[in-house]
């Protein structure tokens, strides 16, 4: 409902004519509070500037008015015009439900001297919104258009716009400094770590979130599991995504895809997240920066000018386990249409010829590997190849066998040399023994080789290069 200030005494005469022609002021109240903001002066808290403009609008306000809404940003820098609740408020403008603004300083409003000009000598006055800032300066667009364009109101423009500009390079020298001494100074930890609560630079680990991680490696290193079955697996079992994480234990976390999150797991997250360092107990940091102070838009930064510190929490996973993962998810793996687990071959199979992974595929009950270059590309690439999968694997199997006899046999020759030494046995025939045992290794070797390379368990087949 409108509400109109009080007349003073002898004014009461004013004809109706005179009251049909004034306007009703629908006012947008605008608060903003970055973090800087409320660390230096409770003065400008959210709570204190709404007294101030409602104080305001009561006592010093001309005219029949209506205040539409209060439109806050809290905890928002004003060196941009992308704030929710101000652009919000601008688009209130846009569809005629505002046609007053009204803030406690020019400050709150704006930070960034060239929005401070398009908005008081462009915007506003194209749209026939009044301006009103109650502070030092004082500015109503409406009673006294000429303090727009007074000197005192730009150079006050320029001075909020060089103070965000020095704030912003102490605030990078500061997380700088944190980040070379391995301190933590993101707003939210890392899935499966929690803020020490004695320091919040230094991160612990999750206990509610340690054993999900132990179990997506147990899947993707012991059970064969893809990183899709293994989204498909945690969704079932109700396990929410990292960004739902945060917001079931009272985090108010917000980002651009925050919205969009439907907190089901995907390949891709699971992926990051096992990759990230910090599972090791190394704090990277630095990976992005905003591109200024006015510009918010973040770009990526070399690897060689990241922040790395190590040994500066406990790790989730050891170095073997972490190299491990790193194999693993280096590897292009395919799985069958509704399957969770990776074919036994998937991503170590290639061409020899031209170095391009093998495909597979089944046709009669029987299960091939051919070469797609010359099939489906170019045939003067690469010739025709193809294996079976049992050939494969038996191949496969026989090779290993070997392998495991080399070890077997270098073990006994360690354990001869052992007992040599206790021996009478004398030096030449102990050298003539060490000379005859390598020659026969290295023939097992030979035909282990042959094996991998021509898939050959009985039958000659395609040349192959295990990947």
């Amino acid at each position: 409902m409108a509400r109109t200030k009080k007349q003073p005494p002898g004014t009461a005469h004013v004809s109706n004519e005179i009251k049909k022609t004034q306007t009703v002021w629908r006012i947008a109240a605008y608060i903003r509070l970055s973090k800087e903001d409320a660390n230096e002066n409770e003065s400008d808290s959210v709570v204190n500037q709404k007294k101030i403009l409602r104080e305001y609008t009561e006592r010093f306000f001309e005219g029949e008015y209506v205040i539409v809404d209060y439109y806050i940003d809290d905890g928002l820098t004003g060196t941009d015009d992308t704030r929710r609740g101000f652009m919000r408020m601008v688009q209130d403008i846009e569809e005629g439900l505002v046609n007053c603004v009204i803030c406690k300083t020019l400050a709150r409003a704006f930070r960034n001297y060239a929005d401070q000009g398009y908005y008081l000598e462009e915007y506003f006055q194209q749209k026939n919104v009044r301006f009103i800032s109650t502070g030092d300066p004082k500015v109503d667009t409406y009673t006294n258009p000429e303090a727009v364009t007074s000197l005192e109101v730009p150079i006050t423009g320029l001075m909020n716009d060089r103070f965000a500009a020095r704030t912003s390079s102490d605030i990078r020298r500061t997380f700088a400094t944190k980040r070379r001494n391995g301190e933590f100074i993101g707003a939210f930890a890392p899935y499966g770590f929690l803020k020490d609560p004695s320091d919040k630079n230094h991160l612990i680990l999750d206990p509610d979130i340690v054993p999900v991680k132990r179990d997506i490696y147990c899947w993707l290193v012991h059970g064969g599991m893809s990183l899709n079955g293994i989204a498909k697996k945690l969704n079932e079992l109700g396990v929410p995504n990292p960004t739902a994480y945060k917001h079931s234990i009272g985090l108010n976390y917000n980002s651009p895809r925050a919205r969009q999150n439907d907190g089901m797991w995907v390949g891709s997250t699971i992926r990051r997240m096992l990759l990230n360092q910090v599972n090791l107990g190394h704090m990277v940091q630095g990976r992005q920066r905003v591109v200024s102070y006015k510009v918010h838009d973040r770009i990526s930064v070399p690897e060689d000018e990241w922040f790395v510190v190590h040994n500066t929490h406990e790790a989730t996973f050891t170095q073997e386990e972490y190299d491990t993962l790193v194999r693993l998810l280096e590897r292009d793996t395919r799985t069958p249409n509704g399957g969770r687990t990776v074919h036994l071959f998937s991503g170590f199979v290639r061409c020899s010829d031209c170095k391009k992974a093998l495909h597979r595929k089944t046709s009669t009950g029987i299960t091939y590997y051919f070469c797609r270059t010359y099939s489906e590309k170019s045939k003067e690439k690469c010739t025709k190849h193809s294996i079976r999968e049992d050939l494969l694997a038996n191949a496969v199997l026989a090779a290993i066998r070997v392998q495991i006899a080399l070890l077997d046999s270098l073990r006994t020759i360690v354990d001869r040399i052992n007992l040599s030494r206790q021996s009478t046995r004398s030096p030449s025939a102990l050298k003539g023994f060490c000379k005859r045992k390598p020659a026969s290794l290295k023939k097992r070797a030979i035909a282990a080789t042959g094996c991998m390379k021509t898939g050959k368990t009985g039958t000659s087949r395609t040349k192959l290069t295990a990947a």
